[in-house]
């Protein structure tokens, strides 16, 4: 295997996990954070639109500068500003810097995002198996270790100033100590590797691996700087609203489980807590093995079946009559929908390689403002029929995910290309 894709990936790996990491300190201190601004829960609420809002705009930039530059430039700056950002929540007073702070902070993470996914597909497709779903489980793995951090330092009374500055320093440095291992831009890396004289890391794998690379579709070469954007397709498209519609899944689990058996099922506050922690292992630990699904039975496999198993799960704890029952469901409904996402954004990333940066972001984007609208949505629904009726939408866009599942034919399908190494600069 060729010591520089190797590279490659661990740096991916490290950043996806800091990614996580960053985000979840953040999570950990926002109680905090709003005692130190002097603001209420409503206020919060509103403010954390901005967040959101911040991190959308973010992920629209970084693409067509990941295109025109490479995440190798890209990713290290996504970092550094993702995490130097997380300091000025800890610095707000009041209601206005706040919103400030947290606009910057979703800008930071949204650029983040789109980067480290952009260069993830870059390594998959070196690699010539997949390998997305894992740097995602990684992202889990790297906020629950941020909720143990975080609790240990509440414990020790560290302000969140100073645990936002001492992550922000890990960043800033780990930025600078991945950039050497990022790959360089994929143009002309056929050639490269050709030079480098090393086994093509992938050699041998057919289109059942589910990472076999599709035609451009602009016509252009695959030269970041030069390339000329045509209209992002209407395939990125449909991948973007199935991202948007899963993602909104995910954040009714994210908002709404634990809400659900407290309120529907009456159970007590601590028991109720193990809804999402049910919910959140099965997807972390679903994604650790879906690349294995993927190589085995393609990418629509992996949609399709785990779409459809979200969709059971979530209507077992719909209806389930009783607390042991809706874990189960939850948990079904974590596992089904893990390695669901991460099959898009290599869907998208795979459809055009010099426009991976951009047709990441529309899938990426549209992804988070459907996680964005799972309380916005559910919430009024409420007023109309009980919470775990509300929850059947969620269960329609998972059957509708599954249906549309074939979308991702065209990528396992396609002749497989040979996978290619990719050098970094400077390597011999």
């Amino acid at each position: 295997m060729n010591k520089v894709l190797r590279a490659g990936r661990r740096a991916t790996f490290a950043v996806f996990l800091l990614n996580g990491f960053v985000m979840g300190m953040w999570v950990v201190h926002i109680p905090a954070v709003e005692e130190r601004a002097g603001i209420d829960h409503a206020l919060l609420g509103w403010l954390l639109l901005l967040l959101g809002g911040g991190a959308f705009l973010g992920m629209q930039a970084a693409g067509p500068l990941s295109d025109r530059f490479g995440p190798r430039r890209t990713v290290p700056a996504g970092l550094a500003l993702c995490a130097a950002a997380l300091v000025l929540p800890g610095l707000a007073t009041h209601a206005w810097t706040l919103a400030g702070a947290l606009l910057v902070l979703g800008f930071g993470n949204g650029c983040l995002d789109v980067s480290m996914n952009t260069h993830a597909v870059q390594v998959e497709r070196g690699y010539g198996r997949p390998i997305m779903s894992a740097f995602h489980a990684v992202f889990s793995v790297g906020g629950v270790l941020a909720a143990l951090a975080g609790s240990q330092t509440r414990r020790l009374d560290w302000s969140p100033v100073a645990v936002f500055a001492v992550t922000a320093a890990v960043g800033i440095v780990l930025a600078a100590a991945v950039t050497p291992m990022l790959l360089r831009p994929e143009a002309g890396e056929a050639g490269e590797a050709g030079e480098a004289g090393e086994a093509d890391p992938g050699a041998g794998m057919g289109a059942g691996a589910g990472v076999g690379p599709e035609p451009v579709v602009s016509g252009t070469e695959a030269t970041p700087g030069t390339r000329t954007r045509t209209r992002t397709p209407g395939r990125i498209w449909l991948l973007a609203a199935l991202a948007m519609m899963l993602m909104l899944s995910e954040g009714v689990a994210n908002d709404w489980s634990t809400l659900h058996l407290k309120d529907v099922l009456d159970a007590p506050e601590s028991t109720a807590a193990f809804a999402y922690g049910a919910f959140a292992t099965a997807m972390t630990a679903g994604r650790f093995l879906t690349d294995g699904i993927a190589a085995r039975f393609g990418s629509f496999a992996v949609l399709r079946y785990g779409s459809a198993l979200a969709a059971a799960g979530l209507t077992l704890a719909a209806l389930a009559p009783s607390v042991r029952a809706a874990l189960v469901g939850w948990t079904v409904f974590g596992a089904g929908l893990s390695g669901c996402v991460p099959q898009l954004f290599s869907a998208a990333g795979h459809a055009d390689p010099a426009g991976a940066g951009v047709n990441v972001s529309r899938v990426a984007g549209l992804g988070y403002l459907g996680m964005l609208a799972g309380p916005a949505v559910i919430g009024p629904l409420t007023h109309l029929v009980p919470l775990n009726i509300a929850f059947f939408l969620p269960v329609a866009f998972c059957v509708i995910a599954a249906v549309a599942a074939g979308v991702l034919r065209t990528r396992d399908q396609a002749p497989a290309e040979e996978p290619r190494a990719v050098l970094s600069e400077g390597s011999s």
